[in-house]
């Protein structure tokens, strides 16, 4: 469908105004082309679509449809508020009469809490890097010693960075040379929507960042502000995906659960803060969310770690 005028211009909206990334487009449209061929399957889907036929009855018919697949209600959830905002911005260009999808109420969800890790936990991940590449270069899985090196340089210090201001991977690979004020401890991170803040830098991540930068220098030349600061053995950025797939090794390295993920060091950021007593709020504005609402789900899981631990201990608990 990506001649069909609708889609194209919504599409330019999300890149342009709402400044979404790559992957949320593609997201986007991927739910549209599949509201389609669910809808409308003998239709060819490389013709214009009218959209202002759609009308709630097949709103509803489209998550009876999902529900059919068999998809998760977060993947519903998803999909019925990515099909909503669709119409609302068809409705604001007067291309549609109404929005099917405003009244549509989705599955509810249930309230699951994000996983994270403890302290020791997160002890255990960060001496990993330099155990595995110590281990890699004696048993000849890596190349080189360089590059060994690198990868344990660079790797231990995006994880003291993710953990140490609670980024996203998405934003810690993407953070350049002037993104980071080793002398003020401080590195700007640009976020969803491009939205910038401050995070800040701990002792133990500046110490890690200094070993790799000089590191670095053995592999790109490029120090302007705007290189990338985490490079491959190439010097070009390094991505996420790269990056999620060494993870996997140190966790093993490390005895630790295969389905932790970059974003559970960030899980583990903002508990590890409510738990020593920082306030809510600025927790809110070291993670960068929106709406203090996404916030809140970490104290549920201070909560429930203090039940976990009042149960354990106290003599009347039971």
């Amino acid at each position: 469908m990506p001649e069909d005028p609708g889609l194209k211009d919504f599409l330019s909206y999300l890149e342009n105004e709402r400044h979404d990334s790559p992957h949320t487009l593609e997201s986007y449209r991927m739910d549209l082309v599949q509201f389609r061929r669910l809808l409308f399957p003998k239709e060819d889907p490389g013709s214009v679509m009218d959209w202002a036929r759609i009308d709630v009855y097949q709103a509803r018919s489209f998550v009876l449809a999902l529900q059919k697949e068999g998809l998760a209600k977060t993947s519903i959830m998803r999909k019925v508020s990515a099909m909503r905002s669709f119409f609302r911005f068809l409705v604001r260009e007067g291309r549609v009469p109404k929005n099917p999808f405003a009244g549509l109420s989705s599955p509810k969800r249930g309230q699951r809490l994000p996983k994270y890790m403890s302290v020791p936990e997160i002890e255990r991940l960060f001496s990993a890097p330099a155990a595995y590449w110590k281990e890699a270069a004696a048993k000849g899985f890596a190349k080189t010693e360089d590059n060994a090196l690198l990868a344990e340089t660079r790797d231990s210090a995006l994880l003291e960075i993710i953990y140490s201001g609670g980024l996203r991977i998405s934003e810690a690979v993407g953070l350049n040379i002037g993104s980071v004020d080793l002398i003020s401890g401080v590195m700007k991170v640009r976020g969803k929507g491009k939205k910038e803040r401050i995070c800040a830098l701990g002792r133990p991540a500046e110490t890690a960042l200094r070993r790799y930068l000089k590191v670095r220098a053995d592999w790109s030349s490029d120090t302007r502000p705007t290189a990338p600061l985490f490079v491959n053995k190439l010097g070009t950025r390094l991505t996420g995906r790269s990056f999620e797939r060494s993870l996997k090794k140190y966790l093993l390295m490390a005895g630790l659960p295969p389905d932790m993920t970059p974003h559970k060091l960030r899980h583990s950021f903002a508990t590890h803060l409510l738990d020593a007593g920082a306030d809510l709020r600025s927790v809110q504005e070291m993670l960068g969310h929106a709406n203090l609402s996404t916030t809140q789900i970490y104290t549920h899981i201070s909560a429930e770690r203090l039940k976990s631990v009042y149960k354990k201990v106290h003599p009347r608990a039971k």
